[in-house]
């Protein structure tokens, strides 16, 4: 006898306990970095844990984002000064001489 699991009279579907597509917790460990920015959003990744699967994509996209942003932040802080292009090098001959 198949029937579907359902609340006693209510006509609700509630997903089987073996629901593939069901919410499960991942349990990856997240180790922090010492980055508030990239910590933040490694946490984020917990969120996918009380999401079904189809779910996951939007929580990894927005991650992944997050993280490519915090990168692209860390080439545009300023940094040392370049070398002005006066600068010229020693010529290799002048370095190796005793």
């Amino acid at each position: 006898m198949s029937e579907s699991v359902s609340e006693a009279g209510t006509g609700t579907e509630q997903a089987p306990a073996d629901d593939p597509a069901a919410p499960s917790p991942l349990n990856v460990p997240r180790t922090p970095t010492g980055n508030a920015e990239v910590d933040a959003q490694l946490d984020r990744l917990a969120d996918a844990d009380h999401l079904a699967t189809d779910g996951h994509v939007a929580v990894y996209e927005d991650v992944h984002r997050g993280l490519r942003d915090a990168l692209t932040a860390l080439d545009t802080r300023p940094g040392p000064a370049a070398p002005s292009p006066s600068y010229k090098a020693p010529s290799p001959a002048y370095q190796h001489r005793s």
